[in-house]
């Protein structure tokens, strides 16, 4: 039996049943508590806006939902990981499991190959469900909390300078692509050589006048004369501003998929711009619904050791504890990547590889 990867077929169904269980009534859990509790925060700023109640509100469920889950599943699986071994081992069957000739590897067998197959299943949820979610509840904080924008694409709150005369150019929201980019509630802010606002211009709506931004039915205010202005033809601005500049500095890595964000790093990269942000979070892509499969390993610390010892309770809590470190870690290495102060990919994966290493260490010197 110890040449053999996983248990008996009986035992490997009946731990897999088991932790796929717990897993998703820990997500559940997790989800409706973490949703109540954002919708006390949120609510307020989505009744708000006129004309907004209960729909609204379950719209915004509905796409804060799935980033709860794809931020809380990892969570999930390591929790489901002690609240399964906790009482197998209390139970006295892990050690039924080891008298009967199983290793510590093949009793985690099962519940490893249950995470990998959450890890696949997490990913594919979070490039077709969760990207969109994203991309779609932050264009509507965007309008705070108006009307939903239905284009695909939307970006909020852009800005972008000017070089040419130093200016800057705001939208609130911005739809479209190429020449057929679309601008509401734009704001043009007029600087002076020292970077002080001198004036701005504001416009419900602008488009692309190639070159320059075309203000439609717009008013001014001049900052050093206090005097308003409401010019009865259309203003150009920001001329040295093309499309292009636009999609490059609106890039949101969390609102696009693995192959978008892909498409964008490579544009960005074309034109010179500094790309290693976006490609640790596009490697993160990756790592980041991959850390399912580490929870069953560091949180096997508690199936492994006698229950009577007494210690049982205090290895299930060194089990969270070296899961939630893993979480830190990561999102600790994922910000110094984004300074540049490792490659990338190394941001990436290299807490994944160090915490596989841990698991495996504390495994083999706990097991007996």
């Amino acid at each position: 039996m110890e040449a053999e990867f996983f248990p008996s077929r009986t035992l490997t169904l009946y731990l897999s049943r088991l932790f796929i269980g717990r897993i998703v009534s820990v997500l559940l859990m997790l989800v409706m508590v973490l949703q109540l509790l954002d919708l006390l925060s949120e609510s307020g700023r989505i009744l708000a806006h006129p004309g907004n109640g209960e729909a609204q509100i379950w719209t915004y469920v509905s796409l804060r939902v799935p980033q709860l889950v794809a931020r809380f599943l990892p969570y999930s699986v390591l929790l489901a990981t002690l609240f399964t071994f906790f009482p197998l081992n209390q139970n006295s069957e892990i050690i039924a499991m080891r008298a009967a000739g199983l290793s510590a590897h093949q009793i985690l067998a099962p519940m490893m190959a249950t995470a990998m197959v959450v890890s696949l299943v997490s990913f594919a949820f979070n490039e077709s469900v969760v990207a969109g979610s994203n991309a779609t509840l932050k264009a509507w904080q965007g309008v705070e909390y108006g009307e939903i924008p239905r284009e695909s694409g939307t970006r909020s709150n852009v800005y972008v300078t000017d070089s040419s005369d130093n200016g800057i150019l705001y939208a609130q929201t911005l739809t479209g692509s190429g020449s057929a980019m679309r601008m509401n509630n734009v704001t043009w802010y007029e600087r002076n050589p020292q970077g002080m606002v001198t004036g701005q211009t504001r416009s419900a709506h602008a488009h692309y006048g190639a070159p320059g931004w075309v203000m439609e039915a717009p008013s001014g205010f001049d900052v050093t004369t206090t005097v308003s202005a409401h010019p009865a033809t259309p203003v150009v601005v920001g001329r040295g501003i093309t499309p292009g500049q636009i999609d490059l500095s609106t890039v949101n890595p969390d609102g696009e998929n693995i192959i978008d964000l892909a498409r964008t790093i490579a544009a960005q990269r074309a034109s010179g711009h500094r790309t290693s942000e976006l490609e640790g979070k596009w490697w993160h892509k990756l790592s980041g619904p991959l850390s399912a499969v580490l929870m069953p390993l560091l949180g096997a610390v508690a199936a492994f050791g006698l229950a009577r010892s007494g210690q049982l309770l205090l290895r299930a809590v060194a089990g969270m504890a070296l899961g939630f470190t893993y979480f830190v870690i990561d999102n600790a290495a994922l910000a110094f990547g984004n300074f540049g102060a490792y490659p990338p990919m190394i941001a990436a994966w290299a807490p994944f590889f160090l915490f596989l290493a841990v698991g495996e260490t504390v495994l083999i010197r706990t097991e007996e």
